[in-house]
């Protein structure tokens, strides 16, 4: 049996418990690194500072001639990769059950890793820095201090791999499957061409192994990131640049709202690059592999209900209503309230969802009419008792029958 596939069961051993959610404040994070006893091993340093003067910690770690660099949260409403990162420092330390993956990575890689790239925006979980720039589009312009940081040391580390780790919505779909896209991968393009060099095909090749090693525990639910190059993004750069970059995005899967499942799963994915890269299992991957990956498609919403039975203008007619969540971070900045919004209203045949209710032996009141992109107000009853109530955007109230 690969050790890998009783990794989600053993995950105990090394989850770092004090972060329990995506809201977790750079405070926490220092105090983590902190808490690392075996400095020998790491090596801990200040790299830089944010806008707002908090640090920017890099974590050196192995011994060999591979370098690997690793950063997340460069948006800081982007928090999943962090925790994954949190927990690779924990596995990273312990003694046991993982010993020879541990053994192997140390001797054929050095790992760079960047857990927390913007810090403002952690802090009240947005996605841009306290300059309010968009670090990602900035890898030209360096204005952003945290832009100015990830380049230098890139060029200092001039790693052979990258991992750009990320967010992305939860509304993406992993192709037409039915299935979220709970990770989605992507070997950047370096040109507007979309060119395969061997640096993008070695990223290509690391991503198919990962993607074989997640059917395991997520079938159907990975899926291929667009593409489409952009000349102001990190990633696309630096593999321009030489290293060979593995894009890295959580969605969403099922009752997971603070992404306890996905940080494992998360995990799983870095982890098995690695040992892919210390190993050069991936000489031996095909690049057909990677496109067999299906393309994301914006296919899901967060609330469908199907065969509404709707009336405008005292014309009766049958129409589906797709709703997405929107989150506000609330005034605590350690959780966040949900306004359902009307998205789509129409045919959402060949659309998925991850809450589904059929209406067709119920009634619809729309308190206020249905408007794309508003907040929605309707009751689902069945004349005597609601099934179904959203006011405003919040849902009150589901009695599933």
């Amino acid at each position: 049996m690969n050790v890998l596939d009783k990794l989600l069961e053993n995950y105990q051993l090394f989850e770092e418990i004090q972060i329990k959610d995506r809201f977790f404040k750079h405070n926490l994070i220092c105090d983590l690194l902190n808490s690392i006893t075996n400095k020998r091993v790491f090596s801990i340093e200040e790299a830089g500072l944010s806008t707002m003067g908090r640090s920017i910690h890099l974590i050196k770690w192995g011994n060999g001639p591979c370098s690997v660099f690793l950063w997340s949260q460069m948006h800081g409403n982007e928090a999943t990769a962090t925790m994954a990162l949190i927990d690779l420092l924990k596995f990273l330390s312990q003694n046991g059950l993982y010993d020879e993956i541990i053994d192997s990575i140390d001797k054929n890689c050095t790992l760079y890793i960047l857990p927390m790239l913007n810090p403002d925006g952690a802090e009240v979980f947005t996605r841009r820095n306290a300059m309010e720039i968009d670090i990602n589009r900035d890898f030209h312009s360096q204005q952003s201090p945290e832009g100015r940081l990830l380049r230098k040391l890139r060029d200092l580390i001039h790693p052979h791999f990258g991992f750009n780790l990320h967010d992305q919505s939860t509304l993406w779909s992993a192709g037409k499957s039915g299935k979220p896209a709970t990770i989605s991968l992507l070997a950047p393009a370096y040109n507007e061409e979309l060119s395969i060099n061997p640096v993008r095909q070695k990223a290509m090749q690391v991503i198919a192994l990962m993607n074989k090693e997640l059917q395991k525990n997520i079938p159907r639910c990975v899926g291929r990131f667009n593409d489409e190059y952009e000349l102001r993004a990190f990633g696309d750069n630096f593999q321009a640049a030489g290293t060979s970059t593995i894009l890295i995005e959580a969605g969403g899967f099922y009752n997971d709202p603070e992404k306890q499942y996905i940080r494992k799963i998360y995990f799983k994915a870095i982890l098995t690059g690695l040992i892919s890269i210390a190993k050069e299992s991936y000489l031996t991957i095909k690049e057909k592999d990677y496109f067999l990956i299906p393309e994301n498609k914006k296919l899901h919403f967060d609330l469908l209900l199907r065969n509404c039975k709707l009336q405008r203008n005292g014309i009766p007619y049958i129409t589906d209503i797709g709703l997405v969540a929107v989150e506000k971070i609330n005034d605590d900045l350690h959780s966040v309230s949900l306004t359902y919004v009307v998205s789509e209203l129409g045919d959402l045949s060949q659309y998925f969802s991850y809450e589904e209710f059929n209406c067709e032996l119920y009634n619809i009141t729309e308190t206020r009419n249905l408007k794309i992109d508003e907040p929605a107000d309707l009751i689902v009853h069945d004349g005597k008792q609601q099934l179904l109530s959203i006011k405003n955007g919040v849902l009150n109230m589901v009695i599933v029958c």
